[in-house]
Formats: structure tokens, C-alpha cells, sequence
């Protein structure tokens, strides 16, 4: 590092401001063209080829993003006639509303297991249901049932399973395991679910340090990468943190992904699936504190659930997710205070963000994943409040033990290298950003934020559905 500083002090530099906590964004005048639209990087694939972006975390627990291409999309149509091949015929259909009887579904998966072959594979992907739509109870049969859009599956090329007509993901019973565990019977639990990726305080000391010893009004050229290498050392690894749910979940996972993939759309490091422009694009910056920092997080939308006057039947509606945002300062020994406000540029970033995550997570699976998880953490604390689980004498059986079904079967995501993006933008360094996911499950449920159903057609929903006349070993249906 002292070699580092040692070089830079040797060249002469444009003013430069300090800034950090999960990514830098460096902007210095430069001959050299460069836009504020965001890009991965990547480059060099045909516009017909598919490129599916992920994640992946190593033994240490440390996070990479992974990105995979595939020609002219020949792998894509392979997986797909495999799919169609090996699926139920009928649940290879698209079908505009599935059900499936979670209590049904319990039955069974614990007979497989008593059997010794555990539950197949529609059992796993939940009928191919890619939304939960509806949630209801039937006190007639004692069934717990939700219903949302379905179709076939495939995995797609970040291994993720997805509809084959529509490439969004399909339901995993291993999250809504994660989230019944959550709110689970018997108790009145209201747990707050969250991922954040920081950086450390010494990090952000080491940071200031080494942008003081840079210096702030030298003239001249510069040499970018120097500096960007610099801000990346001092910074070090970020910390993930996991709170809520076991970090050794696919569900963790999903969130830690799509808090880690949106930050770098915000820096411009990955382009979006869908129009939103990057936090740089639209920052000022020559306006902003030395020592600024923003935090953006992903939160429910807490304003979308229609429930039925005799609380037997809700309905989910809107995109779920909203992305909210503050500022923070930063001190010389790397400790962090709310600023108590939100700068321009980062309103318009989250708000643009939120605007268009329906866009996005019809084209990009993780943000999609990360609302089906919301929900079924909806879905588990309505089951909770509204004693669904008492009234159909359910405990979860198997699902409920970690020992009969496994769930925390994936490394612990822990650390991730600081992502720095260089960027021209006028003469000023960016802020930094943090942030993750937070949710509060139970507060979707409150009184002042449930919609009323006015019309009765919730309730005409659940009552549409035929239940009492299925068989006993029917755990799905259209």
C-alpha cells in the first residue's frame, strides 16, 4: 500500500473526494471519452447469444459474480426439449392460476421420506408455480392452499430453475421452508429478515488514510487504474451479513444476490435488464460532501395485500419491492451516521430503481426470486397471525425439522471483494454505497396497511375452487 501512495505521490492529480463503503465510483477529467451508462463489462458476445448472470460462494464463504454465455442460445433450447421431455405433461402446461394444498403437500413429502426416496421434483419446484397470487384457508378440509401463475421448468444457464415458456423462476419448497421456519405454529414471532454487504470500519479508515496521503489538489494527468487499485486494497473485503433466516440458505443467497447485483447497477458496473440509469449518471457531485456515503436497501412494497373480510383468503398485488435509500457520513476512523436525508440523485436512483422492478424481474430471474421469497415470508407470518396452522392442525411435520428435511445445505456467504468502477465525471470522486435487504414481514399485515376487499372478490376467488371434491392424494391442480 505504502508503495502505492509513494507512486501516486509522485504524479500530479485533479481533486479528488473520499467516499466508501461498498463501492467506489473514481470521475477525473480525462481526454478519454467515457459515458455514465452502466456495463458489465463484458463485451464481445453476439446480440443473439444469451448471457445469464449469478453468483457463487466459495468454501470461505467469499463471493464472486459469475457470468456464462450461451450461443445463439443452443444450450437454452437443449435444456427446454430435455424439460418437456422428462416433465408431466400436464404440469408441463402453462396455467394462468395453479394451486397447491400445502398441507397436502406435507402429507406426502413426509410419506416419501418415510418411503426412503424423498419428494420428487415437482414437489421440490412447488408445481412450477413462478407467483404466489392468491393465499387460502379452508376450514372445510383443513387445507392451506396458494395459487399463482405455473408452468414448466428448466434450469437456465446460472443453474437457476425457470419457466420455459416465460424464464421467470418457478417456486423452490426450499425457501417457503425457510420462511414457514420463520413463522412457524405455535409461535407469535415478528422477526426482521436482512442482508446487508459493508464495509469494515477499519476499511474505511484505511480508505480516508489513503485518500489523504493521495492529496486533493494536484494538476495534471493521472493514471487511472493506480488509483482504482488503490481504493480497492485500502478498502479490502466487504462483510455480508445474514440476519432473520440461516445464511447457509438458498434464500439467504437470493437476497445477498440481488442486494450485491443492484449496487452495481447503482455504480454502473452492471447494466440493467431493464431502463434504469445508474446513481452516477445522475449524481451531482461536485455538490456533495467529502465525506459522503449513500445506503440503498430493497424493502416490501407494505401496501399490497387484499384480505377478505372473514380473513380466510388474501391477494397479493403490485411488484412487491421497492428499493429505498439515505445518506451517511463517514468519519476519519471509518465509523458511519445517517445524514438524516436522501441526496437527489440517489432518490431518483431508487425511485427510478422501484418504478421499473417489474421490468427487471421479468428479465432478470434473481429480482424475481428475491419477490417470491417476500411473499413467502407474507405467506408464512398471514399463516402465523391468522392461526392457519392451529386451525388445521398442522405443525409442519417434516418440513418444520431441519434433521428430516435439510434446507442449510449451501455455504455461508461472508465476504466480497469491493467493487470500483472508474467513471469521467467531472473532477469528482463518487460516494460510496450500502445497504442490503430488509424485511419486516408482519408490518405487511398491519391494519392501517392491509387493502380492504371491498367487492368481495378475494373471497369469490377461494370460494370458485372446488377443494372438497379432489382427492385425498391431489396436491396441485389447475
Amino acid at each position: 500500500m505504502r508503495s502505492l501512495i509513494n507512486t501516486y505521490r509522485r504524479m500530479r492529480f485533479h481533486s479528488i473526494l473520499p467516499s466508501l463503503c461498498f463501492a467506489m465510483i473514481l470521475g477525473l477529467p480525462s481526454a478519454r471519452a467515457q459515458t455514465d451508462g452502466g456495463t458489465d463489462g463484458g463485451g464481445g458476445t453476439d446480440n443473439n447469444d444469451l448471457v445469464a448472470a449469478g453468483v457463487a460462494v466459495d468454501a470461505e464463504g467469499v463471493l464472486r459474480r459469475l457470468t456464462k454465455s450461451d450461443t445463439q442460445g443452443m444450450l437454452a433450447r437443449e435444456r427446454a426439449q430435455h424439460a418437456l421431455a422428462s416433465l408431466d405433461a400436464d404440469m408441463a402446461k402453462r396455467s394462468p392460476l395453479r394451486k397447491v394444498s400445502l398441507t397436502r403437500l406435507a402429507k406426502l413429502i413426509k410419506k416419501s421420506i418415510d418411503e426412503g426416496h424423498g419428494p420428487d421434483e415437482a414437489m421440490k419446484h412447488l408445481a412450477g408455480m413462478t407467483r404466489i397470487k392468491y393465499a387460502f384457508y379452508y376450514p372445510e378440509t383443513q387445507d392451506i392452499v396458494i395459487a399463482g401463475p405455473a408452468e414448466g421448468w428448466m434450469e437456465d444457464l446460472a443453474g437457476r430453475p425457470v419457466g420455459i415458456e416465460s424464464g421467470q423462476p418457478v417456486l423452490e419448497l426450499q425457501d417457503l421452508i425457510v420462511a414457514m421456519r420463520t413463522f412457524p405454529p405455535e409461535k407469535n414471532s415478528n422477526p426482521i429478515v436482512y442482508c446487508s454487504i459493508d464495509a469494515t470500519a477499519e476499511g474505511l479508515a484505511r480508505m480516508q488514510e489513503f485518500l489523504s496521503q493521495v492529496g486533493t489538489n494536484f494538476q495534471g494527468g493521472i493514471d487511472e487504474q493506480f488509483i482504482v487499485e488503490g481504493l480497492r486494497e485500502s478498502l479490502g473485503l466487504q462483510v455480508i451479513t445474514v440476519g432473520g433466516v440461516p445464511a447457509t440458505t438458498h434464500f439467504a443467497q437470493v437476497m445477498v444476490e440481488a442486494d450485491y447485483r443492484m449496487k452495481l447497477i447503482g455504480i454502473g458496473l452492471e447494466e440493467p435488464a431493464a431502463g434504469i440509469r445508474s446513481y452516477i449518471s445522475l449524481a451531482n457531485f461536485a455538490s456533495m460532501a467529502r465525506n459522503a456515503m449513500v445506503r440503498w436497501w430493497f424493502v416490501p412494497d407494505y401496501q399490497r395485500i387484499k384480505v377478505s373480510e372473514d380473513g380466510l383468503a388474501a391477494e397479493f398485488v403490485g411488484n412487491g419491492v421497492k428499493l429505498v435509500g439515505e445518506d451517511e457520513v463517514v468519519g476519519k476512523d471509518g465509523s458511519r451516521r445517517q445524514a438524516g436525508s436522501q441526496n437527489r440523485a440517489s432518490q431518483r436512483f431508487t425511485q427510478g430503481f422501484t418504478d421499473k422492478y417489474g421490468q427487471l424481474a421479468d428479465r432478470d430471474p434473481v429480482y424475481a426470486q428475491l419477490r417470491n421469497c417476500i411473499d413467502m415470508l407474507v405467506v408464512a407470518a398471514l399463516m402465523q397471525k391468522n392461526d392457519f396452522y392451529g386451525q388445521a392442525g398442522w405443525d409442519l411435520s417434516v418440513l418444520g425439522d431441519e434433521h428430516a428435511y435439510p434446507v442449510q445445505t449451501y455455504n455461508a456467504p461472508k465476504q466480497v471483494a469491493s467493487a470500483v468502477n472508474s467513471i469521467w465525471k467531472g473532477s469528482r470522486l463518487a460516494t460510496p454505497v450500502g445497504g442490503g435487504v430488509q424485511v419486516k414481514a408482519s408490518d405487511v399485515l398491519k391494519t392501517e396497511n392491509l387493502l380492504a376487499d371491498d367487492k368481495g372478490e378475494v373471497d369469490s376467488a377461494r370460494k370458485a375452487i372446488p377443494i372438497s371434491e379432489l382427492p385425498a392424494d391431489k396436491w396441485w391442480w389447475d
